[in-house]
């Protein structure tokens, strides 16, 4: 079935309280998506993000990121007063995300409400600590023992606590695993609601889950087996990906590198339990760097870039067979196949059998191969003018290599009558892929100032916030018009 979307993140929606939520406004944008013939809308990875504010480095690959939950919701059930959230300045966050501003004043409001709840929990909360059980526990006490020290680095943490042991679980402050844990039950409760609106309306939630985990994290804390770390519990070996024509000194990502011996010899359970979790959350999975799983890029620890790293074999199709015998077949997945593709990916995403994704900014640039090009599509691939790591159509187009733009516009039939952004997505909208993802920015034929991501930027990314405004009857009848155009 032929069917479209828009990729939105979170942060991005419009509150009055400097970061999206899963609040009233989220509520209407899936009510647009409706409006507006969409079937799909697709969020970056929804985790308790660390130092940085990118969602692919996460303290957990299970817990929500408390950002995201609705102080109105809050004040609704009675965990919040009215005077608690009038004192929160509302033009801090308007138009960009403040996440040095967020970081310094949510978290007292939401431990406010979390003391609140736990004086008398529902019993909707036992069965949540319960069901979470394997993963909850460990975030709980890792965020705790985080918050005594200061939130500083797992790596720079006392020995004796850098690993889940007695001596961890015993420094950790039990009033203060409480509160974490009743403010992911707080979190989930809204996201379950919000997706269940979600499918009421017809439309399916695609999320992110990313490839690999965060050095300070609860998953490498509690779990430092399945992590290839040295005598310090530190990581030896980082991953990331060689240079290349986008940047000259690669991209060292600095995440650890995962034993994947000892994943095969347990069965690879640990992957298994958190795509089982990821596809709870989500109708759809979206795997982010597909070809690490054939081969990855090993970097070592002390390297400052990823220019001295090397390739080395992956679980291959062993990974995906396990997810068939523990998760079932035809599994809802993504493959974030992109960057250098060598006939081993291409031959395990065919074995998968996951559709791949295909990127038109991609198909104009001459460091890319042909296989971007609209015409060179199967329909098992989901197609994109762009992605969050890539420029808006209109900055791409205005940005790239005279030869490329001119390439583009012979090849869709560019006009400025019709406008950049527009025929980039028509051409998008088009193609044979069986889905196709617009971003918000794309529709709203923004240029590069609204950007989501840079690649190998360590500032200003994942803070672009959608005017309360845009969302109007006039653009949700032009996306209807097009998508049902192309039968989407």
């Amino acid at each position: 079935m032929r069917k479209s979307g828009i990729l939105l993140h979170i942060s991005s929606l419009p509150s009055p309280y400097g970061i999206g939520t899963m609040g009233k406004e989220a509520y209407n944008f899936i009510d647009f998506l409706k409006k507006a013939g969409q079937r799909v809308w697709q969020v970056l990875p929804i985790g308790h993000t660390s130092y940085g504010d990118s969602p692919y480095q996460s303290y957990s690959s299970y817990a929500g990121n408390p950002y995201f939950i609705d102080l109105d919701m809050l004040c609704e059930e009675g965990l919040l007063e009215k005077a608690e959230l009038n004192s929160i300045p509302r033009e801090i966050g308007e138009d960009r995300v403040d996440y040095g501003y967020l970081y310094n004043t949510r978290y007292p409001i939401l431990k406010k409400a979390a003391e609140r709840f736990l004086k008398m929990p529902p019993a909707e909360f036992y069965t949540f600590s319960d069901e979470n059980r394997a993963w909850l526990d460990d975030y709980a006490v890792f965020m705790a023992i985080k918050e005594k020290m200061g939130f500083k680095s797992r790596e720079v943490w006392h020995l004796e606590l850098r690993t889940k042991g007695d001596d961890a679980l015993l420094f950790a402050d039990m009033d203060t695993v409480r509160i974490y844990k009743a403010i992911q039950f707080l979190f989930f409760r809204q996201w379950f609601a919000l997706k269940a609106y979600a499918n009421e309306k017809g439309i399916e939630i695609v999320g992110d889950l990313p490839i690999y985990c965060a050095s300070d994290s609860s998953d490498v804390w509690s779990e430092g087996r399945a992590f290839l770390l040295d005598e310090n519990y530190v990581p030896h070996t980082v991953a990331g990906v060689p240079p290349d024509g986008f940047s000259p000194l690669g991209q060292r990502w600095g995440n650890p590198i995962y034993d994947w011996d000892w994943m095969e010899k347990t069965k690879f359970a640990w992957w298994v339990e958190r795509l089982g979790h990821a596809l709870k959350v989500f109708d759809t999975v979206r795997i982010d760097h597909f070809r690490g799983f054939d081969s990855y890029f090993a970097i070592d620890a002390a390297e400052d870039t990823a220019v001295n790293g090397k390739w080395i074999d992956g679980p291959g199709m062993r990974l995906f067979k396990a997810f068939e015998r523990e998760l079932g077949e035809n599994l809802p997945i993504i493959a974030e196949d992109l960057g250098y593709l060598t006939d081993s990916v291409k031959k395990l995403l065919s074995e998968t059998g996951y559709p791949g994704m295909k990127i038109l900014q991609f198909a104009f640039d001459e460091r890319e191969s042909g296989d971007y090009l609209p015409h060179n599509y199967t329909k098992n691939s989901v197609c994109y003018v762009g992605t969050h790591d890539n420029d808006t159509a209109l900055g791409w187009y205005e940005s790239v290599a005279a030869n490329d733009r001119e390439k583009a516009r012979l090849y869709f039939n560019l006009t400025k009558e019709e406008g950049i952004a527009k025929g980039l997505i028509r051409g998008a909208l088009a193609s044979v892929s069986d889905l196709c993802i617009i971003c918000m920015q794309d529709y709203l034929k923004l240029d590069s100032s609204a950007r989501m991501n840079t690649p190998s930027t360590a500032s200003g990314n994942w803070q672009w916030r959608l005017n309360k405004n845009s969302l109007t009857d006039a653009l949700a009848k032009e996306i209807y018009e097009i998508t049902t155009l192309y039968e989407r």
